[in-house]
């Protein structure tokens, strides 16, 4: 005698089983959804500062290496045609990191022996009042246009080194754009030394 076949069931889970489901996951969202925006406002509130404070420390890094190329320009006049696309380039840079600057350059030296200090205080308003991390120092510019150009490149690599290493410690779109800008002054930096070439 044959055995009675097994009741058909339909493959997958009952109606029941999808209810206690839905009711248990809406019960485990109700509880944590609270304590987890809570957290999620501390997290971003401590991001978005972080990030602040980067976009500061870069319009400033920024407007540090503007004021290097207008101290380059004033005791370097012939090399304007060169250096004036990349200090467009570099005063958009502060301008996307939410600095302001004098859009105009230089276009003569007020003195032969003008410092880069007194060129750079001349040329716009000071956005920093001290050096920050990676920003480039304010050096005396060399007589030498060829010397000039190297620390503007070497200051431009300092920088795009520093925004690089910085590039984990900032959200998304913050290190996106500081990933830009890096990239942009390691450009800067190709174009600088292949030129002296």
């Amino acid at each position: 005698m044959p055995y009675p076949p097994p009741p058909r069931r339909s493959p997958g889970p009952r109606r029941r089983s999808l209810l206690a489901s839905a009711a248990g996951a809406a019960l485990l969202t109700g509880c944590s959804s609270d304590s987890d925006a809570t957290s999620r406002a501390e997290r971003d509130g401590g991001t978005s500062s972080a990030a602040e404070r980067s976009r500061a420390r870069a319009a400033r890094d920024s407007a540090a290496l503007l004021d290097h190329y207008d101290a380059v320009l004033a005791m370097h006049p012939a090399l304007a045609v060169r250096l004036a696309p990349l200090r467009a380039e570099v005063l958009r840079h502060v301008e996307a990191f939410g600095g302001a600057r004098a859009a105009a350059s230089p276009s003569a030296p007020s003195s032969a022996g003008a410092s880069p200090s007194a060129s750079a205080t001349a040329s716009g308003p000071a956005t920093a009042s001290g050096p920050a991390a990676g920003q480039p120092s304010a050096a005396p510019v060399p007589a030498d246009p060829r010397a000039a150009l190297a620390g503007l490149a070497a200051a431009e690599r300092t920088l795009a080194d520093a925004r690089t290493a910085q590039l984990l410690g900032v959200p998304g779109e913050q290190a996106r754009l500081l990933a830009s800008v890096a990239a942009a002054g390691a450009a800067h930096v190709y174009l600088l030394t292949e030129g002296a070439k």
